[in-house]
């Protein structure tokens, strides 16, 4: 019985002493060192091999080293694995971290001011109270319960959405098609954390800008297959939207010459929002194998009809 893990190989090494030291009974691999395929159990990786049911006759659990799942080709897997994202809380503090940054440099004008210093120009603009800025959420999982929280604390008037009802102390939540309407009218700062799915890809485009109040922006930190790229342009350029930070793009890295790179009014990151801290996903993993052992629910269990 062994588990394997296929992502990072750095990382690889610190799950690996993590892994001897918390589970040492369980032979740990790093890819591409798998030994006897037929003995590998469980299986932790940011991409599967495409041929995992014919590797790993007889795996028992796929574990994600990230929060989603959308990198995986599911038509690919056995329909009866389980498939299981990676739950463990270093993945939203640093997701909660990164969008207050986003929303806060927004909000107190950064990219201007950025912009006066290169010029050398020393002028100061209003400074507006946070209840002013009104941030919304699309998405309430774990991530975006998690940044709503902390920018409520803060004093933002925040909204959530979600494709299903929810509530929450404080926010604003709103769900559905007719939800989505009223939610992105009251919108100033809009904060995508939808999981990626056939429903979701290419939601942020032409049309949903179009709902947003003139001058709003966009903080993407969901997956760039959510946005469509040149109603991002378009929106920017024509002033429907001020500004958008992007952690995410459809094409990673970002190509050179891309129109991303050199655009005023958007903020780059490659990919760094959050990431999944190897002591946390080492415990998570390490719980869910107790609980498949004692015939328990898995924390994270991907519902594959919805698709996270």
């Amino acid at each position: 019985m062994t588990f394997l893990y296929k992502a990072d190989p750095v990382r690889g090494a610190e799950w690996a002493q993590l892994f001897a030291e918390k589970a040492p009974e369980l032979p740990f691999h790093i890819w591409p060192h798998v030994g006897d395929g037929s003995s590998v159990r469980y299986l932790a990786a940011w991409t599967p091999p495409e041929d995992i049911a014919q590797r790993f006759p007889n795996l028992e659990i796929l574990f994600s080293v990230g929060a989603g799942i959308d990198q995986f080709d599911m038509s690919t897997l056995p329909p009866d694995l389980p498939v299981v994202r990676m739950t463990e809380p270093g993945i939203a503090a640093g997701m909660v971290q990164y969008v207050t940054h986003a929303v806060l440099g927004l909000h107190r004008d950064s990219r201007i001011y950025a912009r006066q210093q290169r010029d050398q120009v020393w002028r100061a603009h209003r400074v507006r109270p946070a209840s002013a800025c009104r941030v919304g959420v699309l998405g309430l999982g774990m991530l975006g319960r998690a940044v709503l929280q902390q920018l409520h604390g803060l004093g933002f008037p925040c909204a959530g959405w979600s494709r299903s009802a929810h509530q929450m102390d404080g926010i604003d939540c709103y769900s559905g098609s007719d939800g989505l309407r009223d939610f992105l009218a009251r919108t100033d700062v809009l904060v995508c954390l939808v999981p990626l799915t056939d429903d979701t890809r290419g939601l942020l485009n032409g049309e949903l800008f179009a709902q947003l109040p003139r001058g709003a922006a966009l903080v993407n930190v969901g997956r760039g297959g959510h946005l469509v790229e040149d109603d991002l342009l378009a929106a920017l350029n024509d002033g429907q939207l001020s500004a958008a930070v992007l952690d995410v793009c459809e094409t990673e890295p970002l190509p050179q010459g891309h129109p991303f790179w050199t655009h005023p009014d958007i903020v780059l990151t490659p990919h760094i929002a959050s990431m999944t801290q190897p002591d946390g996903a080492v415990e998570a993993v390490l719980e869910n194998l107790r609980r498949h052992r004692e015939g328990l629910p898995l924390l994270g269990l991907i519902d594959r009809q919805r698709g996270y």
